[in-house]
């Protein structure tokens, strides 16, 4: 799914262990706290300055584009993230926290890494460069030499992911940030989020043209009922003509499918 804002959650929801594995615990823990864990436990605290900061910004990008996209939720799953590196980042429940990561982090736990024309923060992958091979991505030791040379942390990012992307900041704090309303919406609702989903209707409605083109203008008339209920007749949900939860975030994660907007491009 897609949030309308890029916003920096106060918490989020860490899945200890591979998504599958419905035995492993999940953690409700500050963002803050939890981009410190992940930092401390990637990357060396005695790394100059600059280096930290590349690789937590890197950090904090892949984890708000899950955040963002609502990788997980989409999937059906009740979390945020794992603590799986084969799927996302190494977070350890109760380790501790380095002086120089905690510092660095407090000052740009609001920022992440964006690119011209693509709205969601980058899923900035990277590896530690030694161990594993990865030339298409931030390998973290060749960071730390940048670093050694003077490089700013800028100059480290572009020389891995490119001349153009850019830092960005988020515009608000919030809880565990969920695109879902809180209701359903039907006939006679009026507000953003009709719009929002109008506006994924329109860009599904391309690759699936039996889905009718709607003004999205933010009103749920007949027309917009009618869509939805062609829209839950190919995706095979009860033909209600409301926007449940379940219909909201299936909406959603073909939106993101449709629209690629998930990924780098």
């Amino acid at each position: 799914m897609v949030l309308q804002q890029t916003p920096a959650p106060e918490y989020i929801i860490v899945h200890d262990g591979p998504p599958s594995d419905s035995s492993a615990r999940n953690y409700y823990i500050k963002y803050k706290d939890y981009i410190k864990n992940v930092a401390s436990s990637e990357i060396y605290a005695t790394w100059p300055e600059a280096t930290l900061y590349a690789n937590i910004l890197a950090i904090q990008s892949i984890t708000l584009n899950r955040v963002y996209t609502e990788w997980y939720r989409n999937r059906g799953y009740d979390f945020t993230i794992t603590s799986s590196t084969a799927y996302d980042q190494k977070w350890i429940p109760g380790r501790n926290i380095f002086s120089s990561i905690s510092r660095a982090v407090d000052a740009i736990f609001s920022n992440y890494l964006s690119k011209p024309n693509v709205s969601q923060p980058l899923f900035t992958q990277y590896c530690d460069g030694r161990q594993v091979s990865c030339p298409d991505w931030m390998r973290q030791w060749d960071s730390k030499y940048l670093g050694d040379q003077g490089y700013s942390a800028i100059e480290i990012l572009r020389t891995f992911y490119g001349n153009s992307i850019y830092i960005n900041t988020s515009e608000e704090i919030s809880g565990v940030p969920s695109s879902w309303p809180g209701f359903n919406l039907t006939i006679g609702s009026s507000n953003s989020k009709v719009k929002q989903m109008q506006d994924q209707l329109n860009v599904i409605s391309k690759a699936y043209p039996l889905i009718p083109k709607i003004q999205s203008d933010g009103i749920y008339g007949e027309r917009t009922a009618n869509a939805v209920r062609i829209f839950q007749q190919v995706f095979n949900l009860p033909q209600t003509g409301v926007v449940d939860f379940a219909t909201w975030y299936k909406i959603s994660e073909i939106f993101v499918g449709v629209s690629r907007i998930a990924e780098i491009v």
